[in-house]
Formats: structure tokens, C-alpha cells, sequence
């Protein structure tokens, strides 16, 4: 069996279908298949592919102008 994939996959906290933290951030998975009850906070990879995130903001506020606010960092996550 043929399996596809979005060669773009994306997702966006504008939607109202990622699930938020209690502190207003999002955790994003990434990888060949969600976590489970995760699967709306998941970009799907390819194995053995390679890729790399792009983040687009809109109407950052002053901490991103000035430095003092930037994206958590990667964690693998078991």
C-alpha cells in the first residue's frame, strides 16, 4: 500500500484546534506518527527524510523586537 504525506505539513494556534497550555504556549510533535492525544499539535516527518521548522509571527509584540522572548528549544520527547 502507497502511503502519502503533505510534503508542507503545517498547523496554526489559529485554528482553535491545537490544544493550548494553561500557560497560553503550544507544544508542537514532530515525527512519522503522532502521540496519542496529541494528534492536533503534530507535523508529520518521513523517516530517514530530513526537514526543519519555519515559524511565522504575527504582530510580534516588543519581547520579540527586543530579544527577550524566543522559541523554547527542541526536546526529545519518549
Amino acid at each position: 500500500m502507497l502511503q502519502t504525506y503533505n510534503p508542507f505539513p503545517s498547523i496554526s494556534s489559529l485554528t482553535g484546534l491545537m490544544e493550548e497550555n494553561k500557560d497560553g504556549s503550544f507544544d508542537i510533535y514532530f515525527g512519522p506518527t503522532a502521540p496519542k492525544g496529541k494528534e492536533n499539535n503534530w507535523i508529520q516527518t518521513v523517516p530517514e527524510k530530513g526537514w526543519f521548522p519555519i515559524i511565522r509571527l504575527y504582530g510580534p509584540l516588543e519581547p520579540w523586537f527586543d530579544k527577550t522572548w524566543k522559541p523554547g528549544d527542541f526536546e526529545i520527547v519518549e
